[in-house]
Parts: structure tokens; C-alpha cells; sequence
């Protein structure tokens, strides 16, 4: 089971680089209902993924930050809820998306289920 986590903390963690490189390159404006968000808040949701990422990745350095990959893990899951909420709350039918956004947050929350309760520190 640790090396099933490992691989999707691996995962979880080239995602969250890969959006944070997107917000820096794209606006929020990219998709429509984010366009609420405004720059600054976007930019900094950018920093916060690149931080989450190496949150997912640091404790296999050292093992005394192992509590950071399932916190990590908890704040990509409350990114995705409110991508979902703000999606919901602009009433665009396409719920692409929002398929997207639970599926990484679900993935999320097996980590952090995964570290503390099925194969803890």
C-alpha cells in the first residue's frame, strides 16, 4: 500500500506542478467560470500549488515531514471544492469539470486516508 500512495503522491504532485505552471500562463479567464477569482488571488493559488507539490514529495527526503503530504493533500482538495463551488455557482451546464475537479479531490482524500489511517508514518 505505501508504494501505491507513493505513486499517486508522485502523480498528485506532477499535476499540481503542471497547474500551477498553467495559472502562470494562463488567466483566469480561461475558464469561464473561474473569471470570479480575481489575478492576485489566481497568481497566489499558483504559489500555494508549487508549495502542495513538494508538500506531496518532501517527506520522502526526510521522514520527520511526513505530515506534510496528507496536508498538502487536504489543501488540493480544498482548491478542487471551491473550482466545483464556483462552478456550480455560475450556472455553466458543462459539468466537465466538475467531473474533473471531484476526481482529483477524491484521489486526494485517499491519501490523506491512505497516511493517516491505513499506513501511517
Amino acid at each position: 500500500m505505501n508504494i501505491f500512495l507513493w505513486v499517486l503522491q508522485i502523480l498528485l504532485a506532477l499535476h499540481t506542478a503542471m497547474g500551477a505552471i498553467w495559472k502562470y500562463s494562463n488567466s483566469e479567464q480561461a475558464v469561464p467560470s473561474l473569471k470570479v477569482i480575481p489575478h492576485g488571488v489566481w497568481l497566489a493559488m499558483g504559489v500555494v500549488e508549487i508549495i502542495c507539490a513538494l508538500g506531496l514529495l518532501v517527506p520522502s527526503l526526510n521522514k520527520n515531514f511526513g505530515v506534510a503530504a496528507p496536508i498538502a493533500a487536504i489543501c488540493i482538495i480544498a482548491e478542487m471544492l471551491l473550482f466545483t463551488g464556483l462552478h456550480v455557482y455560475s450556472g455553466d451546464p458543462n459539468y466537465n469539470h466538475i467531473i474533473y475537479w471531484l476526481v482529483v479531490a477524491v484521489i486526494c482524500a485517499f491519501i490523506v486516508y491512505g497516511r493517516f489511517v491505513l499506513k501511517p508514518f
